[in-house]
C-alpha cells in the first residue's frame, strides 16, 4: 500500500467513516489516477477539474448521486 493511500485511510478511519465509504472513496481516488495513467500524489486541482468534467459530459451531465464514480465499463 503506497503511504499516500494508508494515509487517506487512517484519515478516513479517524473520522469515522463506514467501511463502504471508504471503499467507495479509495475506488473513486484510483478511477482518477487510472485515468491521467499517474499517481494522485502528482495530480492537482487541474487535473481533478478536467476530470470533473470528464465525468459530467461521459455522463450526459448527470451524475450517479451517489458520489462514488463510474464502476460499470458502459457508463
Amino acid at each position: 500500500m503506497t503511504p499516500l493511500r494508508q494515509r487517506m485511510l487512517e484519515d478516513m478511519q479517524l473520522r469515522n467513516y463506514s467501511p463502504l465509504t471508504m471503499d467507495c472513496y479509495l475506488r473513486c481516488v484510483a478511477d482518477f489516477a487510472r485515468h491521467f495513467g499517474a499517481s494522485p500524489a502528482h495530480l492537482g486541482p487541474e487535473q481533478v477539474r478536467t476530470y470533473q468534467l470528464f465525468l459530467g459530459i461521459r455522463r450526459g451531465g448527470h451524475g450517479r448521486g451517489d458520489g462514488c464514480g463510474p464502476h460499470d465499463p458502459g457508463v
